[in-house]
């Protein structure tokens, strides 16, 4: 029987009797069926599994007892941290899916020359805690125990003239150098465009800047299908990938 996989950000720690809400609860007792006396795994961030017994199942809350804690050892040797000019809607959501389902470590959302979104501020924090939710749910589902955080969204410049120790890597159709030919550090940042990538000016900044130009091949890929391709390749590298 598959055991299910639940985030909350309550401490954790065998004998606390926690309580799950809303639409986890309603979710977990409505449509999985989940009833007294079954096991869950809870998880809240600090890189370990936390199983739980179900006490009292309920339709809008859910009080479990955490029965033991396990060592999750699933976060990669390779901190990749993702910087992605924000795209529209869904494609958004999906590179944030993969890349945290590919181990990824961080996301630094970033509005570049060509970004198309603009986000008031009374719209940005509800989009950011949509995203968070978006790489939560990855992590129930792909079994990490550590949450990649989102952070707050950086303009270009701002993100360029930081300052920060780690490699930079920008991925670039018809750059000279492949992905696959570069000696790899353990902490890296791989800049991701927009729809119709960076802006020649941008990827002159970044030239200047110690940003490296890399390609992924001969052919161009869409935005949400960049960043999951060269994590991929980058965990092949040299993480944990086998």
């Amino acid at each position: 029987m598959r055991i299910h996989r639940v985030h909350t950000w309550q401490d954790l720690e065998p004998g606390l009797k926690v309580s799950i809400r809303d639409r986890a609860a309603h979710y977990l007792v409505r449509v999985l069926r989940i009833t007294s006396g079954q096991t869950i795994v809870l998880f809240n961030g600090d890189g370990h599994d936390y199983v739980a017994e179900v006490i009292r199942p309920g339709k809008s809350e859910l009080v479990l007892e955490v029965t033991s804690r396990l060592p999750a050892a699933r976060e990669s040797n390779l901190h990749i941290v993702v910087v992605q000019a924000i795209s529209r809607g869904e494609r958004m959501d999906q590179t944030l899916q993969k890349c945290t389902e590919l181990g990824a470590h961080a996301f630094q959302p970033l509005f570049s020359e060509r970004v198309e979104v603009r986000l008031r501020p009374e719209k940005l924090e509800k989009r950011m805690q949509h995203w968070q939710a978006v790489v939560v749910s990855a992590c129930e589902q792909s079994g990490r125990a550590v949450v990649p955080e989102v952070r707050a969204p950086l303009d270009f410049g701002e993100w360029l003239f930081q300052a920060d120790p780690a490699f930079r890597l920008a991925l670039a159709p018809g750059a000279e150098q492949s992905l696959v030919s570069l000696a790899l550090p353990a902490s890296i940042e791989l800049a991701v465009g927009p729809e119709g990538g960076f802006s020649e000016i941008e990827m002159d900044l970044m030239a200047s800047h110690a940003v490296r130009p890399v390609s992924l091949g001969p052919r161009i890929l869409r935005t949400e299908t960049a960043a999951p391709a060269a994590v991929a390749i980058l965990q092949a590298l040299g993480g944990d990938f086998v």
